[in-house]
């Protein structure tokens, strides 16, 4: 007989063992939820009733952890990122596989996210800047408690948030549930639970890493994607327009005509390369982004 909402989520967590992190935290989020949720109501409604009692009237109505694990595991497969990445067809030539990049959605939103992460690495490193300024300068007041509070809730939101941007883009599983704090707590309670749980600290430490890997993604990404469009369309910038292929300083550097087709052919190879390359650290920063954002 299980005691404790606690006990419960071990157990749960125990059945799950295995599965992915993104999962059992969505699933232990689930469960502690609706829990405590039935159990206040149930409290309120038969004060003369003890906890345990009520708690497994609960629990035989939402389903034993071994039941809910299986459930968790069977819907899985139906909720998988749509850009996850799929199991090769067939073997394809190499001029296939290199420029089928281009019609690869994987490939497009690890582009998306990296251009996106130049402007929300701004974003987060100038929020942190704000936030860790006003808490450090608050702290000397009374306010200083409830400011950080707000502010540690908003990193744990905006974690929450590059969350789903990560599963949508880069088609890594991410949690699609908050972490769940009943409301039952005093906030006292709740605020020593915030600044306790290691989770806070690890989307704080994301944000500042975030702040210079997104400007250096981004970065190399809007570079790489503008040489080889230009390089593309170098044809019609020089012949049309004057513009040369490089400028260096105040010196420009311009190609005979004949060469026109050999720069976009390379425009194209250059273009189809960067999209392996993105999609590649897309990959890896999906990795990293998991790693962190999901709490253990």
């Amino acid at each position: 007989m299980i005691k404790t909402v606690d006990e419960y989520l071990d157990q749960l967590k125990d059945a799950l063992s295995g599965s992915d992190p993104a999962l059992i935290q969505d699933a232990l989020s689930d469960a502690e939820e609706y829990l405590l949720t039935a159990q206040e109501s149930a409290q309120a409604e038969h004060p003369h009733l003890a906890k345990k009692e009520s708690l497994q009237h609960i629990i035989d109505k939402y389903g034993a952890p071994q039941e809910i694990a299986s459930a968790y595991r069977e819907a899985e497969p139906f909720m998988a990122p749509s850009s996850a990445a799929t199991k090769k067809l067939a073997k394809q030539s190499f001029l296939t596989r290199y420029f089928g990049v281009i019609s690869d959605p994987r490939a497009w939103g690890a582009s998306l996210y990296a251009i996106m992460s130049f402007l929300t690495g701004i974003i987060y490193g100038l929020w942190v800047l704000f936030g860790i300024s006003l808490t450090l300068i608050t702290l000397l007041l009374i306010i200083g408690i409830p400011v950080t509070g707000l502010f540690l809730l908003s990193v744990r939101g905006i974690a929450l948030m590059e969350g789903r941007i990560v599963e949508a883009l880069l088609g890594v599983r991410m949690p699609r549930k908050p972490v769940f704090v009943s409301r039952e707590l005093g906030w006292k309670e709740k605020f020593k639970s915030l600044i306790t749980d290691s989770h806070t600290w690890k989307s704080l430490l994301y944000m500042i890493l975030h702040f210079p890997l997104g400007l250096v993604l981004g970065g190399i990404t809007l570079v790489l994607f503008s040489f080889s469009l230009k390089a593309i369309l170098y044809p019609l910038l020089d012949g049309v327009f004057g513009r040369p292929l490089i400028t260096l300083g105040s010196q420009a550097f311009h190609t005979s005509p004949w060469l026109f087709p050999l720069v976009s052919a390379a425009g194209i190879m250059l273009f189809a390369l960067t999209l392996h390359f993105i999609k590649m650290i897309g990959s890896i920063y999906g990795r990293f982004a998991k790693a962190i954002l999901v709490k253990k």
